[in-house]
């Protein structure tokens, strides 16, 4: 089964993907990338690759693998 599987480094921070989960597996993280964003975090047991996050993603953070 595919899976989110996130780019932090493409993370600005907009945490669209946060609000738009259904399964509510994507939260905000406490570290940060290089740009100084706090990034998500994809809780693997949580996510069912619905894709959900890679749409509404303006950043491209997301691959479905």
């Amino acid at each position: 089964m595919e899976k989110a599987k996130p780019n932090t480094q493409r993370c600005k921070g907009c945490y669209y993907c946060v609000k738009a989960c259904p399964k509510e597996a994507i939260s905000i993280s406490k570290e940060f990338n290089s740009k100084g964003y706090a990034v998500i975090k994809v809780d693997e047991e949580k996510c069912v690759g619905c894709g959900v996050c890679y749409t509404v993603c303006p950043d491209y953070v997301f691959e479905l693998a």
